[in-house]
């Protein structure tokens, strides 16, 4: 009879900045009575090379189905897949090693560790799933008699994080569940030492938080703003491009220009969450409060077609219709692109969101019907005069709500509307000299 002691450490790169933390077997003491099943577990698991190691414990495991070393086996089995990086193979050990041993921490990590690579990789649902099924169960496994307190501490402290992790890519990959990925991210994140907020796994996820704040409906631009900052602040130099170009984009979004982004900087860069709980980001000033202002400004005569469509749309109704007093009845023409056009109505594009949008924000019903063959095509782009142009009087408007694709508009409506057609540039004449009139010579 000969008592064995097993231990294994993690060891496994994570895609991009992640790497596994180190995580040790419980020990234990194992006898094995049997003589030909010690020496054939004695030759397999002493072999140097792993392949051979490999293959051996497999034979064993077939030879001995219930051994009485089953669960170091597989354990030893984990490790020796692991270190020859097949992962498939030392998912499916610690798969064995969980029906063999449910609870057994290390399968479980292993287990959860895995399938959130294949998740990130493949964005398979059903993998994810099953990660987060694993995660769950690591989560409210209890203490183990034989642990004491300090190393179930280090033992949660190495996988409790994960967990969480695998949980938030659950949450946003799999069910579109942004806030409660979210939450899982901010408790993996308080499980770390502040320092390792700063690299590795805690620092790849701060960069995911920010990105889950950004996918959220409506998107949280300060938080996003912190978390990206707060991953610029420390990560690797080839990272650095992309997140800083999140970041300026969501900042100036938010705050409507670059000043005071440095600022941001340097307080991510001092702790992980915002203090106060909310950064302190100003936002920049919202469309209605906009066209206010230009309407305060007065002289409303002299705005653009563009600036007017956008008070109308944006406007509050007492500073929209201030506007719109001053505009009904006008005559103006409407430079745009044909979405559509009848006998007897064209709607344009007007706006550059218009345009982009296909979607007409200018209907010009005309004061007689055209012919057929003067019906515009779809695409015509009317201009200003001299070129030829679409000329209608303001009739009405209305607020147009914004979509998933287009922000706020308004919809102009223009009666008596006709085309007026390019002016063609008359050279001047020429004027000859009368006859038997000489030019005097100098």
């Amino acid at each position: 009879m000969k008592k064995f002691v097993f231990a294994s450490v993690m060891a496994m790169a994570m895609i991009s900045l992640v790497h596994a933390p180190a995580l040790r077997a419980q020990d234990d003491t194992i006898s094995i009575k049997d003589p030909s099943e010690y020496n054939a577990y004695q030759m397999a698991s002493t072999q140097t090379d792993p392949k051979a190691k490999i293959a051996g414990l497999e034979t064993f495991l077939q030879t001995y189905p219930q051994s009485v070393v089953k669960k170091a086996v597989l354990d030893l089995l984990i490790d020796t897949y692991q270190g020859i990086g097949d992962t498939d193979n030392e998912l499916s050990a610690a798969s064995r090693l969980l029906q063999a041993d449910p609870s057994n921490t290390k399968a479980i990590f292993i287990s959860v560790f895995i399938k959130k690579n294949q998740c990130q990789k493949t964005n398979d649902a059903q993998v994810c799933d099953d990660g987060a099924t694993l995660a769950r169960k690591g989560l409210a496994t209890p203490q183990p008699a034989k642990t004491s307190n300090d190393d179930w501490k280090k033992l949660t402290g190495a996988t409790f994080p994960v967990f969480h992790s695998m949980l938030a890519l659950d949450s946003i990959i799999a069910k579109k569940d942004f806030k409660a990925g979210i939450d899982e991210y901010k408790q993996e994140l308080m499980l770390y030492a502040p320092e390792d907020t700063t690299r590795g796994p805690g620092l790849f996820d701060t960069l995911l938080l920010a990105e889950a704040y950004a996918k959220t409906t409506p998107p949280d631009a300060p938080n996003a703003v912190w978390f990206y900052a707060r991953a610029l602040n420390f990560a690797p130099d080839s990272f650095k491009p992309v997140i800083e170009k999140k970041l300026d984009y969501w900042y100036k979004k938010y705050h409507g220009a670059m000043d005071g982004l440095s600022d941001v900087k340097t307080a991510s860069a001092a702790t992980l969450f915002p203090p106060g709980g909310a950064p302190a980001i100003k936002a920049a000033a919202t469309p209605a409060e906009i066209a206010h202002g230009v309407v305060a400004g007065g002289n409303l005569t002299a705005l653009n077609l563009g600036d007017k469509e956008f008070i109308l749309a944006n406007g509050n109704k007492e500073d929209a219709d201030q506007l719109w007093a001053v505009m009904k009845d006008q005559v103006t023409p409407v430079p745009g692109v044909v979405i559509e056009a009848s006998a007897s109505v064209i709607k344009v594009a007007v706006s550059d969101d218009a345009k982009s949008a296909k979607t007409p924000d200018f209907v010009v019903n005309l004061k007689k019907p055209l012919d057929e063959k003067d019906i515009p095509a779809v695409g015509f782009e009317y201009k200003v005069p001299p070129a030829t142009a679409l000329v209608g009087t303001y009739d009405s408007y209305s607020q147009v709500p914004a979509t998933a694709t287009l922000a706020q508009t308004a919809q102009i409506v223009l009666r008596d509307g006709e085309i007026a057609p390019e002016k063609k540039k008359v050279a001047a004449p020429v004027h000859k000299p009368a006859a038997g009139h000489h030019t005097a010579a100098h």
